[in-house]
């Protein structure tokens, strides 16, 4: 069984576009499923922007260092 980390992200409205609230599931290997919470329908990370997609790439670098960390202790 493959781990997967969830993360909620609740963007705040900024004028005429309403708040996002999505959660990001970051699977082992790799693979990434965006969820709208409010529709329940999958995005593509090319559908971000703003906030929404900042927290995409900071949460992506993170999960990647601590994927490298664990290989890397693994196997030393």
């Amino acid at each position: 069984m493959e781990n997967c980390e969830h993360l909620r992200y609740l963007e705040p409205s900024r004028g005429a576009r309403p708040s996002r609230d999505l959660t990001f599931k970051f699977y082992d290997s790799g693979k990434l499923v965006i969820v709208d919470n409010d529709t329940g329908h999958t995005m593509n990370p090319r559908e971000l922007s703003g906030g929404s997609y900042d927290f995409y790439v900071r949460q992506r670098i993170a999960f990647i260092k601590r994927e490298l960390s664990a290989k890397i202790s693994k196997y030393a």
